[in-house]
């Protein structure tokens, strides 16, 4: 076996391990209970997250590398799968095209983005998987001149949308390349990339009919984020959006990866295809990134989908300097797996993202169940979700409007009192019209050690008879 495909096979040996190790966060909590109430869509996202996770514990039961066993392994084939479309990218001898392979899967690998989600289970996980397959039969078709690929680009393109709707930016950055270039042009005189769009579009029309009958609810809460214009904000915004991409790529990666894009400008000015699709579905995503930035923040990982292919930009230099560039990287994965996993560092809690999202809740759940004999509530989704995975036996009552969107049913009749579960960060007080009685019953935390991640308030509570839409009982 090639010696990149052992580092490859034993990277993703790690990851599995870290997925096995390291406790669930509340997103992935989350994503877990709506693989256990499967749907064509969610307020937050599409399915796919749901279907993978609902997958994998199937395989490997509700543990946490049933929730994120998917995640690595896809990872994985990804990785083959950028490679493939690095060596179409090069028409130059097979060993040119080898090292180009090897330097793309290797770039996109050590970003912590990739390190990071590798091990972790998030819309994120399907979205760079699917959009990753679609970007290499899409090179794959205009390498070979074989129309039928676009089929298989079309279908991935739908299954990303399935994943997280942020596909919808690079496929109109695909969409671009295909109307203002010649052999985009080209292209649409054959049916090919007709017939993918209709198959992109069946993948989603699911989530399109489940949004229908919910009022929109999906879309209108993610295109709502568009249109906001503050200029007192926009530069500290901006600031932010490239210093994330910075640490989120690791600093010399992301040197690359721009020194990538802007030769693929240059080398799509001169009439190169493939580089000027790479240049068009990333640039034209980063732009409605940039222009969101003047007003409102950009949370790091939004840009994920666009490194596949500034990874596959900056392969085009096959020298050896993405040799150190990419080992730094991937080193700097290896601290967070650790803190993750063993916690060996002692670090303060605003140092400490594993202790802040990671640490406590096994322990934290136990002690709200034995507070009370009923159930145990919250009315914060990602608190109930880690309340309802870590408690199997007990009833665990979700109490938000969001609630009122899932094949949930509602609390059983036969227990009617139990304890509500809510962090110090919220301020404000419990809703009174959610409950019969609320008063105030302690305080519990949750943390590592000694060493206090957050803290929650307490209270009895009994359901009113004629029960609110949004109080579920989780699974």
């Amino acid at each position: 076996m090639a010696p990149w495909l052992l580092a490859l096979a034993g990277l993703t040996l790690l990851r599995l391990l870290v997925c096995t190790l390291a406790p669930l966060s509340p997103d992935e909590c989350y994503y877990w209970v709506w693989s256990k109430a499967l749907a064509p869509g969610y307020l937050d996202h599409p399915p796919m997250v749901a279907l993978w996770i609902h997958a994998g514990t199937w395989l490997a039961g509700d543990g946490p590398l049933g929730v994120r066993l998917l995640s690595p392994l896809s990872a994985a084939l990804g990785t083959l799968l950028l490679g493939r479309a690095a060596a179409d990218l090069d028409d130059a001898d097979p060993e040119r095209r080898r090292t180009r392979a090897i330097a793309a899967g290797a770039l996109l690998n050590a970003t912590l983005m990739l390190g990071v989600g590798s091990v972790t289970m998030t819309p994120d996980t399907p979205l760079l998987f699917f959009w990753t397959l679609a970007l290499a039969a899409v090179l794959r078709a205009v390498a070979s001149g074989r129309g039928a690929w676009w089929l298989a680009a079309g279908l991935a393109v739908g299954l990303a949308l399935d994943s997280k709707y942020t596909a919808l930016l690079t496929a109109a950055g695909l969409a671009g390349w295909l109307l203002a270039t010649r052999a985009g042009r080209g292209w649409l005189r054959t049916p090919g990339p007709w017939l993918g769009a209709l198959l992109a579009l069946a993948a989603v029309l699911p989530v399109l009919a489940w949004n229908a009958t919910h009022g929109w609810a999906s879309l209108l809460k993610q295109g709502g984020r568009t249109g906001d214009w503050h200029p007192a904000r926009a530069a500290r915004y901006c600031a932010e959006l490239v210093l994330g991409q910075v640490g989120l790529a690791t600093p010399w990666v992301f040197g690359l990866l721009v020194l990538g894009l802007l030769g693929a400008v240059r080398a799509g000015r001169h009439g190169d295809a493939p580089a000027s699709l790479l240049a068009w579905i990333t640039l034209l995503p980063l732009a409605v990134f940039v222009q969101h930035a003047l007003g409102a923040r950009v949370q790091a990982n939004w840009p994920s989908l666009l490194y596949p292919a500034a990874a596959l930009a900056a392969s085009a230099s096959v020298h050896r300097r993405w040799m150190p560039a990419a080992s730094l990287g991937l080193a700097l994965a290896l601290p967070v797996y650790l803190q993750a996993t063993l916690a060996p560092w002692p670090l303060p809690r605003a140092l400490d993202p594993t202790l802040q999202r990671l640490a406590g809740w096994p322990e934290l759940a136990r002690a709200a169940a034995a507070s009370t004999p009923g159930f145990v509530a919250a009315d914060e989704y990602g608190l109930a979700s880690e309340l309802a995975y870590a408690l199997p036996d007990r009833e665990v009552v979700g109490a938000e409007p969001r609630w009122r969107l899932f094949r949930l049913p509602p609390p059983r009749p036969g227990i009617t009192g139990g304890v509500l579960v809510r962090s110090e960060r919220r301020h404000d007080a419990p809703d009174p019209r959610d409950w019969a009685s609320l008063v105030p019953a302690g305080e519990l935390v949750r943390g590592r050690d000694d060493r206090a991640a957050e803290r929650y308030r307490l209270y009895r509570v009994t359901l009113r008879p004629d029960v609110p839409d949004g109080i579920v009982r989780l699974p």
